[in-house]
């Protein structure tokens, strides 16, 4: 954003114009009078300020300057000498007082900008509308595959998104159940809430990297739509949902022979993500709520919400992000999302298909068990596949149990620089490769509990601000300009919560 402060002591009138770099119509201007003469102080100070509330934030000003048509005429002192001083005692406090009103505007114009804005984004219920950029479209067509569609499309396919046609819902929004008229097709449609505060990037992430991978064991995304201020992803219908309701349905049992199918699909999935398309592709919210099982039971990995996509053999800077219980025990100390981080979570979830347990199991005496933590315990006592799921009554294929626990241990070590990469994980779970060598007793070295964002020690209010101060010379019927140009990068921590 742009904004420029302009004061005429000879007139008295205060000029405010704010304005938004990437849409100028976006811009707010005051224009008043008021006489800073006999209210400010003689010396000033400049200062910049920012906040966004329970957002983290980098804030970044990329220049200002201090223009003055001021003329100063040096005072003579005593001894016939001239002073050499700014002589900040001869000069008008009224254009001196632009300097400090600077500083004062940008919280004024600050607060004006919320107030603004809130009044024009809220539609006639009290509910705030969503805005996207106009060029998201020219951006999303880049992508081969996924289509625009209207909204009045997508409307009539869910009946108005209707409630019966509600296939789930979670923190992102809604998923509705749709019949695309003109194709025939069936589709899951995915309505981002208005109240989600990471909807529109998570939105805009999905689509922009969903719509460069093919991939089998990928959710397809079919298109997208951001009409009428709502955010709607549509996709191919998986028509037996997620693998999480499969893996606790409290009547049906998912057999030992999808269980591995699923598992190396999951693999396969992310094998493409990590090693063989042509941008290396960090998940970072691998859980079973995301693997989503077609009609034959065959896994799809979805939500890019919070995906990262770069070079391969490099890293991209980015802040924690996942779901507690799945993510690395590091991952809140590294400042890059890496493929190490999406191999522990998928070692979780391997556990978490073989055992049918969470990976947090809290007992009625308050004792939390931790999966990785109890499969170790087993595997140390020789006693591994005592953590099958009970449930399959020991129908089960015991090789393949053993080597999909293993793996899962393996891939959720610790200590990152031992987990193996996806390609090795898959080559032992298809038996390409002999068992990993691993410590009978589970590694206390860099092993942390899984990371409850409450607990989490960042700013509640995150803010940033820099001051400038100077003693700045004016004289009576100058006019005094600045101008101040910032942007801020967001880097929200982006956690998604569930009960344990």
């Amino acid at each position: 954003m742009t904004a420029q402060i302009s004061y005429n002591n000879s007139t008295q009138n205060l000029r405010l114009y704010l304005s938004r770099d990437d849409n100028p119509k976006i811009n707010f201007s005051i224009n008043t009078i008021i006489n800073l003469t006999s209210i400010l102080p003689n010396e000033v100070a400049i200062g910049f300020t920012a906040s966004t509330g329970y957002d983290v934030e980098l804030h970044l000003i990329y220049s200002w300057s201090f223009n003055s048509t001021l003329n100063v005429v040096p005072k003579a002192s005593t001894n016939g000498s001239i002073n050499s001083t700014l002589g900040v005692s001869t000069l008008s406090r009224g254009v001196k007082g632009a300097l400090i009103v600077f500083a004062v505007i940008l919280f004024l114009l600050a607060t004006f900008l919320y107030l603004v804005v809130k009044k024009r984004l809220t539609n006639k219920n009290g509910e705030i509308e969503m805005i996207c950029d106009p060029t998201m479209d020219d951006e999303f067509e880049k992508g081969r595959g996924p289509k625009k569609f209207q909204y009045n499309e997508l409307a009539a396919a869910t009946k108005d998104f209707a409630e019966n046609e509600k296939l789930g819902e979670g923190g992102f929004g809604s998923v509705y159940r749709g019949l695309l008229v003109n194709e025939g097709t069936q589709v899951a449609i995915k309505k981002v809430s208005k109240a989600s505060k990471q909807g529109k990037k998570e939105y805009i992430s999905e689509v922009k990297i969903i719509s460069q991978l093919r991939h089998r064991n990928l959710v397809q995304l079919i298109g997208w739509c951001h009409d009428q201020g709502e955010l709607l992803l549509v996709y191919e219908l998986m028509h037996n949902g997620n693998l999480e309701t499969h893996l606790y349905h409290k009547e049906k049992v998912l057999s030992w022979s999808l269980r591995q199918q699923i598992a190396l699909g999951l693999g396969s999935a992310l094998l493409y993500l990590h090693s063989e398309c042509h941008k290396c592709v960090v998940h970072r919210d691998i859980k079973p709520s995301n693997v989503m099982l077609d009609s034959s039971f065959n896994a799809k990995l979805g939500d890019f919400g919070l995906a990262r996509l770069f070079d391969h053999n490099s890293a991209a800077p980015t802040l924690p992000a996942g779901t507690v219980g799945y993510m690395a025990p590091e991952i809140v100390t590294m400042v890059e999302a890496t493929t190490e981080s999406d191999i522990y979570s998928f070692g979780v979830v391997l556990l978490e298909i073989a055992c049918g347990r969470k990976p947090v199991v809290l007992h009625e005496d308050e004792i939390k068990i931790r999966l990785v933590k109890w499969v170790w315990s087993l595997y140390g006592s020789n006693s591994i596949l005592d953590a099958i799921d009970s449930r399959l009554n020991g129908e089960f294929e015991p090789q393949e149990a053993e080597r999909l626990l293993l793996v899962g241990l393996w891939c959720a070590h610790p200590d990152y620089t031992l987990r193996p990469s996806i390609r090795q994980a898959v080559s032992v779970l298809q038996f390409e490769s002999p068992l990993p060598s691993l410590p009978m007793k589970m590694p206390v070295m860099g092993y942390a509990n899984p990371v409850d964002p409450r607990n989490f020690p960042h700013p509640v209010s995150g803010s940033t601000s820099s001051i400038f101060s100077s003693n700045i010379s004016h004289t009576s019927g100058s006019t005094a300009t600045s101008k101040v140009t910032s942007r801020s990068l967001d880097t929200t921590w982006l956690f998604k919560e569930e009960a344990l």
